[in-house]
């Protein structure tokens, strides 16, 4: 049976599995839904048209699907939906979304999500992703796989992050940053590619030295955008093991505007 504290209060509309369990003194709103093995820890507050599935971890003191922090909201029912086996740390904030981003903020799945996590309406976080404590996302945040974000980052709205990247800690990006790009500053700058963190996820030899000929083209060459992603396109015939990582980075430039630009 779910185990829900006496003093906790879910509404009946709430649709909660059995096996989940609500802690003391938290409140679960009436358009909710839990999967199957969440725990909710005590004090914490879910509510708004939010969706969470199956064996996450919400802690205590944690805020999950209020509205967004957006003077234009005027209670459209905007959602937010979180994936399975996501770990959210103590007084943690994610707010639904908002009409004109699309209406929902969505959380992956297998991501670490430290203590005073914010994720701002229209947000989107990948897979795989570590928030340490104090990162703060603004509204229509694009954050990709395996990203991890030293503790005190600050993200400016609209602004995207490519998978397997990572900034140092107080870093604060205005601008894009590409896949594996390492950063740190305010505001931040590219200072390497995440190596070790591609060691650790298993990239072969091959794909390492094609990450690292995409680092030389963005930041060691003098060369426009354009021109640097010619020289990544060239990478993908060279050595095809790397064609995936290749597009992925095309793919990403792709969608970089001029007002945005890039870490540089």
């Amino acid at each position: 049976m779910t185990q829900i504290h006496p003093t906790a209060i879910v509404d009946q509309g709430a649709r909660i599995d059995g096996s989940v369990s609500i802690g003391p003194y938290s409140v679960v709103g009436p358009h909710v839904q839990i999967g199957a093995g969440t725990t909710v820890g005590p004090h914490c507050v879910i509510e708004g048209h939010t969706t969470i599935g199956r064996d996450n971890r919400v802690f205590q003191f944690s805020s999950l699907g209020a509205i967004p922090q957006d003077k234009k909201y005027a209670g459209e029912p905007c959602e937010l939906v979180i994936g399975d086996r996501n770990t959210i740390r103590e007084f943690s904030t994610f707010n639904i979304g908002s009409p004109g981003g699309g209406g929902v903020t969505r959380v992956g799945n297998d991501n670490w999500l430290m203590a005073y996590v914010h994720l701002a309406h229209d947000c989107i976080v990948g897979d795989n992703t570590i928030f340490a404590n104090n990162s703060q996302l603004a509204g229509h945040v694009e954050v990709g796989d395996w990203v991890i974000l030293g503790g005190f980052t600050v993200v400016h709205q609209f602004v995207r992050i490519g998978a397997h990247a990572m900034t140092a800690i107080c870093s604060a990006l205005f601008a894009d940053q590409p896949p594996f790009v390492m950063s740190q500053g305010q505001p931040a700058q590219a200072r390497s590619m995440n190596f070790e963190g591609l060691r650790r996820r298993g990239f072969s030899a091959e794909r390492i030295a094609a990450v690292k000929a995409m680092h030389k083209a963005l930041y060691r060459e003098d060369l426009t955008l354009e021109q640097a992603r010619g020289r990544i396109a060239e990478l993908a015939a060279r050595t095809p093991e790397a064609a995936p990582d290749v597009q992925m980075m095309l793919s990403f430039l792709d969608r970089v505007t001029p007002q945005r630009g890039i870490v540089r």
